[in-house]
């Protein structure tokens, strides 16, 4: 296969999936919003949360599981 083939077999990724990818990577892996959005040069955090914040099967299952957690524990006295 010559280097003309392989070009025309590789996924085209413009630089707005990687910086959309590596946000929310971040934010998936627990990184404050607000240092995510200055990394991304947003003006505000909310912009940071409604374009890259996207809730996935994992992430919910772990608000529930702290959720579970939360109410689990004793009230102290």
């Amino acid at each position: 296969m010559d280097s003309a083939q392989r070009t025309r077999q590789r996924p085209r990724v413009r630089f707005h999936d990687i910086r959309h990818t590596a946000a929310t990577l971040l934010l998936g892996r627990g990184v404050h919003p607000k240092i995510v959005s200055e990394m991304l040069g947003h003006s505000t955090v909310a912009i940071t949360l409604d374009l890259y914040l996207h809730v996935t099967p994992t992430m919910q299952r772990e608000a529930a599981a702290t959720m579970d957690e939360l109410l689990s524990q004793p009230e102290s006295t």
